[in-house]
């Protein structure tokens, strides 16, 4: 490969490398986002815990 085919191929190798970077920064975790039914789940749960009521 010539020395220009080089170089291009590098360019862009690291603007795909930035790219990848930037979407791992703002990559939404999945496990982070409760369904309905979790979150209502959840919700109840601590409405009983904070009644003070004792986990089954």
């Amino acid at each position: 490969m010539s020395k220009t085919g080089d170089i291009k191929i590098m360019k862009e190798l690291k603007k795909i490398k930035r790219d990848l970077k930037y979407i791992k920064e703002h990559m939404v975790d999945v496990d982070t986002i409760l369904t309905a039914d979790e979150e209502a789940l959840l919700s109840m749960a601590k409405k009983e815990y904070d009644e003070g009521k004792p986990y089954i």
